[in-house]
């Protein structure tokens, strides 16, 4: 049986622990680890199934109300100890419609948030580029305002439901702000492009250790209304960096969720494997493994829920959600490393689940910033209060 002592902790109201536990069971019914070779397709019926649950009004802010970071938080959480690919059907509604929660028109507002909220609609966050990926000032992809519509040329990749997305929420330079025609982080905007919008092509899927709809984007002369734009032009860094900071805590939170399913098959695996006469859990190798595991899943939910509280609380987290992600994505990496140590051979047959875990673990150490970008963001804080 799963731990779930933590939601008892002080960083939650009582809602919280209900919205848990109502989803562990609804997920324990409806969410199943394999996914098959379509990962499209079940990505899609995951969206549907997320949608149709009620569980994606909390991705945009239920019924209006701001973004709760700890209960999507807690949602990823739950998710991703049940299936990757359910997380991330999740977190991408979230994360690609993000933008247009926090900053959106009223007009963008009711054109999308509905429909990503009954599933209707699949969300994509367009940020990276080839030459473009922790350093965003580098940006190359750039939108003309030609009378009453931008023009985007360019390319974006490594984006999550590239393929699949209905809509994009895509940042380019507009040339406003930061010298030398817009270099830098403020020449940079939001807008929203449809999948169908005449210009955008799918130049290329990409396939990953942990199968999810992947894809490079290509922008040839996409004409898009002007009033797709979020928020003000040369606000897209702005705008990026909001939403991430929302979503960067998320991400700790889906780290948790598979390294406390990595604790629990390897707890199972200790009492159960026969070894020397005994059981692997009687050796002290096996018993000081598990503490360690234990004690860093525990540490890691600390500083996530931590930063998900102050964000609750109006407060700036970039630090906090920085600390929060590092910590929880590289501890949750050694847990299940050490899982599937302790599985031994079996650990490494494909489809087992510590070699699952294995494989969904290691992109979360780099996207949405990698941990050598949260170190250095952690730093830069730290030395700006000092400043101040």
């Amino acid at each position: 049986m799963a731990d779930r002592d933590y939601l008892d902790w002080p960083f939650f109201e009582p809602r919280h622990k209900a919205l848990a536990l109502q989803l562990d069971a609804w997920a324990a019914e409806h969410i199943h680890q394999r996914h098959g070779s379509d990962v499209d397709a079940a990505c899609r019926a995951l969206v549907a199934q997320l949608g149709q649950g009620g569980w994606l009004h909390h991705a945009i802010g239920a019924g209006g109300a701001p973004i709760d970071t700890r209960a999507i938080c807690l949602i990823r959480e739950t998710l991703a100890r049940h299936a990757g690919l359910a997380d991330f059907a999740f977190a991408m509604q979230g994360l690609g419609s993000g933008a247009i929660s926090l900053f959106g028109t009223e007009a963008q507002q009711e054109a999308w948030l509905p429909r990503v909220a009954s599933g209707a609609a699949i969300a994509a966050f367009a940020l990276s580029e080839p030459q473009a990926g922790s350093d965003v000032a580098a940006m190359q992809c750039a939108a003309s305002l030609d009378g009453d519509s931008y023009v985007l040329d360019g390319e974006k990749t490594w984006i999550s439901n590239g393929g699949i997305a209905d809509f994009y929420v895509v940042f380019a330079r507009t040339g406003s702000g930061g010298g030398e025609g817009g270099r830098g982080a403020k020449g940079i905007s939001a807008f929203i492009v449809e999948a169908d919008a005449p210009g955008l092509s799918i130049a290329e899927r990409i396939d990953v250790i942990a199968p999810h709809p992947l894809a490079r984007l290509r922008f040839d002369g996409c004409r898009i209304p002007a009033a797709n734009r979020i928020g003000e032009e040369g606000q897209g860094f702005k705008v990026a960096m909001a939403t991430l900071d929302v979503f960067r805590t998320s991400v700790a939170a889906a780290s948790l969720g598979f390294a406390r399913r990595a604790l629990d098959e390897a707890l199972q695996r200790a009492r159960q494997r026969a070894m020397f006469g005994k059981t692997l859990a009687d050796f002290q190798l096996t018993q000081a493994k598990l503490a360690e595991m234990a004690t860093g899943i525990d540490a890691a939910a600390l500083l996530t829920y931590r930063a998900a509280w102050l964000r609750d609380q109006g407060r700036r987290v970039t630090k906090e959600a920085a600390m929060a992600k590092l910590s929880a994505t590289e501890t949750a990496q050694q847990v299940i490393d050490a899982a599937v140590q302790m599985f031994g051979g079996q650990g490494v047959v494909s489809g087992e689940t510590v070699e699952t875990l294995y494989r969904e673990i290691r992109a979360l150490r780099i996207y949405e910033g990698a941990s050598e970008v949260q170190l250095l963001i952690i730093a830069r804080e730290l030395l700006a209060g000092d400043a101040a």
